[in-house]
């Protein structure tokens, strides 16, 4: 439900025209097989709209009817829904799986349901939050939880040099979730109008990248073609944290850079780390193709993926690990 927190909010906290009420929250709690959408996936009904989606097809509709029953006595309810579950309201997925479904009244004005909304309050804010699904309903603590539902803030993306190609980046990467900023020290490129929503360090890439925080979930990405400072740029960048380092050019480029890394005493397993040309090879060119190009690398890397069609392997297509253990 953490990811639905901005647009929850909105309905549980009312406006002048309408104020807030409670809503039912339906989340994936469990999963066997494959499945459209991912472990820990919500959707809400607040009896006249729906919020967010879990499958698609049947299993929404049927998913509301229960959501309704919810909504009149505030009962919390587990159901199934699957190819091979005869009690699942007749409803099945078309692509085989088995999803198992939580839906609880979340109500803005009692004790717990304050609790949950300052969770979500701080889902909304990029901060860490937690809430328990339990079989009486939510709960901000561990205790008896079926599942639990977490966040944590977003993971960064550094895009030294501002330019077409880092723009089409910037609004792609904020998409996937990314806080984005983007390292310059031309001001007349570096503008909040350019780069909306993203960060903006107006200052010698090394220099940013020598002081900012930097762990094993951030991305960085070197755009610039500046031999005053790309080089070290990257020797930094690959001996930090970073689980994903960059950079676009040419193999010619990329050759003379690798030369100035050896220079600068990086070691050999370190250099391997850097992913040059950046990007996987889907055949685009614009700013906003490579834009995919290079999200495609990151998201690979991220998770070890095959980087090959779907056409070509075999199983689930979404990892086991999505599989939650509730009973």
């Amino acid at each position: 439900m953490l990811e639905l927190a901005s647009r929850l909010l909105a309905r549980l906290d009312g406006s002048d025209q309408r104020p807030g009420e409670p809503i039912v929250v339906a989340t994936v709690i469990a999963i066997d097989g494959s499945s459209p959408r991912t472990l820990g996936t919500s959707m809400a009904w607040d009896g006249e709209a729906v919020i967010g989606s879990i499958a698609g097809g049947c299993v929404e509709g049927a998913t509301v009817e229960v959501a309704e029953r919810v909504l009149d006595d505030g009962r919390t309810r587990t159901v199934e829904f699957g190819v091979s579950d005869e009690t699942a309201l007749g409803v099945g997925l078309s692509c085989g799986g088995l999803l198992r479904i939580h839906l609880a009244l979340l109500r803005p004005d009692d004790a717990t349901g304050r609790e949950v909304i300052a969770e979500l309050r701080r889902a909304a804010s990029g901060q860490s939050a937690r809430v328990s699904l339990t079989a009486e309903g939510y709960r901000t603590d561990l205790c008896d939880a079926m599942y639990l539902d977490s966040c944590t803030p977003p993971a960064r993306m550094i895009i030294v040099g501002a330019m077409e190609f880092s723009a089409a980046l910037s609004s792609a990467a904020q998409v996937l979730g990314y806080e984005v900023t983007v390292c310059d020290p031309r001001e007349l490129f570096t503008t909040a109008a350019r780069f909306p929503g993203a960060g903006l360090a107006i200052e010698w890439p090394p220099e940013y990248l020598g002081r900012t925080e930097i762990d094993e979930r951030s991305v960085i990405c070197l755009l610039s073609h500046d031999d005053r400072f790309d080089a070290d740029a990257l020797a930094i960048a690959v001996r930090s944290p970073a689980g994903y380092v960059g950079a676009m050019g040419s193999r010619r480029t990329h050759a003379r850079r690798m030369d100035a890394l050896r220079e600068r005493g990086v070691e050999p397993e370190l250099l391997a780390r850097l992913h040059s040309p950046i990007g996987l090879d889907i055949g685009g060119s614009t700013p906003e193709e490579t834009a995919v190009s290079i999200l495609a690398e990151v998201l690979a890397e991220r998770t070890a993926a095959s980087r090959r069609p779907l056409t070509e392997l075999d199983g689930a297509i979404h990892a086991r690990a999505d599989i939650a253990l509730v009973e």
